[in-house]
């Protein structure tokens, strides 16, 4: 069931658009202030997270899903929250598993592609497979990773719950690569304060790690986006944004050679061999179509306080 919408009048959708950014990166700079203010700085990416990085990351995560309930509920009117963020299960609950096998599945094998073109190019220290522990590792991994689900949540309630939809819908001249562009762009910059201390390129200066984060994110955020309209829910779009910054995380120090250091920039799919990964997957997608949103119902905000059945879209998801 999809609800019928109202288009917002031009000002109040660009008010939108703007007090959702504005809070969503005024949330993670407040949430990595403690860290910024002490200096801290990450310089190995073996490093463990210490308790009060924890609670810093924890609390800049929910700032996209906190910058989205404001811009729906006040700035856009009100509306079936829910309904305008996509956060909902698919539907019958057959296709809700197969979705969410698909966002598992997806991520491993982009990150097992990513780290053998690494190995392959000398860029990764792959140390072999230890299969005796492999199972006790991998189920630790998928555990953590299920335990952190709530604060993805609030990353992609935000970036595909909202703003990616809008700016599909309602982008006019910018277009829909524009709006792919514009989400990668927003959802990368967003992590500069990170970036700044190091988090996700340890030991590389801004002036690298920016740039290599806006790659990442124009590339991986396409495959999020996938995930999420295939479905109609944010929700396989938050299982593959955990297994990316976990699992995947894991595995390339799983696989790793112990005594060997690590780079990010030359290893896993934040590093040029997971962009080849990457692109070779989207361009896949682009080419058979399915990063179209005519190709699936997309749901906006929610005008009217009656449901209304929409027509079915011809080329509907496909599983």
């Amino acid at each position: 069931m999809t609800y019928s919408t109202e288009p917002l009048p031009r000002v109040r959708r660009r008010r939108s658009l703007l007090v959702y950014l504005g809070l969503a990166y005024a949330g993670m700079w407040a949430a990595m202030t403690p860290l910024l203010v002490s200096g801290f700085q990450r310089g190995d990416a073996r490093q463990d997270t210490g308790a009060l990085e924890q609670i810093c990351i924890a609390a800049a995560m929910l700032a996209p899903a906190l910058a989205a309930l404001v811009a729906v509920r006040w700035t856009e009117g009100g509306g079936r929250v829910r309904e305008s963020l996509a956060l909902r299960w698919p539907r019958p609950w057959g296709r809700a598993v197969r979705a969410c096998l698909t966002a598992f599945a997806v991520p491993a094998c982009l990150t097992a592609a990513a780290l053998a073109i690494g190995a392959l190019a000398g860029s990764y220290p792959f140390g072999g497979v230890h299969w005796g522990g492999l199972g006790t590792w991998a189920a630790t991994a998928v555990g953590q990773m299920l335990l952190s689900l709530p604060l993805f949540f609030g990353e992609e309630l935000g970036w595909q719950g909202y703003l990616f939809p809008r700016l599909a819908r309602d982008g006019g001249s910018l277009g829909l690569l524009g709006a792919y562009l514009v989400t990668g762009a927003a959802f990368a910059l967003w992590h500069l304060p990170t970036l700044l201390m190091g988090g996700q390129y340890p030991g590389r200066p801004w002036y690298v790690s920016v740039p290599a984060m806006l790659v990442s994110c124009v590339l991986i955020l396409p495959v999020f986006t996938w995930l999420r309209l295939r479905s109609g829910s944010v929700v396989p779009a938050v299982i593959g944004h955990a297994f990316i910054s976990s699992v995947s995380v894991a595995m390339v120090k799983e696989f790793a050679d112990p005594a060997a250091a690590l780079d990010p920039l030359h290893m896993g799919i934040n590093g040029w061999p997971g962009w080849i990964a990457l692109a070779a997957f989207v361009a896949f997608l682009a080419l058979t179509g399915r990063l179209r949103p005519s190709r699936y119902v997309l749901p906006g905000p929610v005008r009217n306080s009656q449901p209304t059945l929409a027509k079915p879209v011809r080329g509907g998801p496909v599983s």
